[in-house]
């Protein structure tokens, strides 16, 4: 049901019913990643400044300079996750909307969030990840730990927010979670795939639109799973 749910999420991602929202929620992915660049850059100038001042040997500064460079690139890409939910709150209506009535014509269409909900879920999904993201970030310099610490984390953190947001234009906060409990492997596994798609460069940038609508497809698989067995 995964594998089947992500292909036809990569198809629709690039259909050109999707295309507006694709281009905008890369713009919008993109904007925010250049602000996060520009404010990580000056911090690692005025890291590289003060390492000058108090630095007696011109190799000090060099190492400092390249280990800025470095680490920046390196950990632009843990700060991924939280910006990818951060522009998933704004495009969730617009994506699971299309895929409802183009996929699932038959079903009662979801709710659409209130714009501040948007926000403030958004904002909170972002803190979330940023934190377990850091956390992460922290493990860099310590081989094999790190990658299983970045899947890990991210596959348990993005499987359970975007469907948090998927499942919640269905369902009140209380059912959404059980639903989600009940399906904890299943939402792990999607967000696992969540967290391959974010470690790829370039492809990264389109993981809002991606983790979308992969989730809306797997609440949808779950509810017709459920709803099967209390029949049989």
């Amino acid at each position: 049901m995964i594998f089947q749910a992500a292909l036809r999420a990569i198809a629709q991602m690039f259909s050109p019913r999707f295309r507006r929202v694709l281009w905008r929620s890369l713009a919008l992915t993109i904007v925010l990643l250049l602000l996060l660049w520009a404010a990580l850059t000056r911090l690692a100038a005025m890291w590289i400044d003060q390492t000058a001042v108090v630095a007696s040997h011109g190799w000090i500064e060099t190492f400092a300079i390249f280990f800025a460079g470095f680490g920046l690139i390196i950990g632009l890409a843990y700060f991924i996750p939280p910006i990818s939910m951060l522009v998933a709150s704004f495009f969730l209506d617009d994506v699971a909307e299309k895929i409802e009535r183009g996929d699932y014509p038959a079903d009662k269409p979801g709710t659409a969030m209130s714009t501040g909900t948007a926000i403030v879920e958004g904002v909170r999904f972002a803190a979330v990840a940023l934190g377990v993201n850091v956390l992460a970030l922290l493990l860099l310099f310590i081989p094999i730990v790190n990658l299983f610490a970045f899947f890990a984390a991210n596959a348990w953190l993005l499987g359970r927010e975007y469907f948090a947001l998927a499942a919640g234009r269905f369902r009140s906060p209380e059912e959404m979670r059980a639903l989600r409990d009940r399906n904890s492997g299943t939402v792990t596994f999607a967000g696992l795939l969540i967290a391959i798609f974010v470690a790829v460069p370039i492809l990264n940038l389109f993981t809002p639109l991606f983790g979308t609508a992969l989730m809306v497809h797997v609440h949808k698989g779950i509810e017709r799973r459920e709803r099967a067995a209390r029949i049989a």
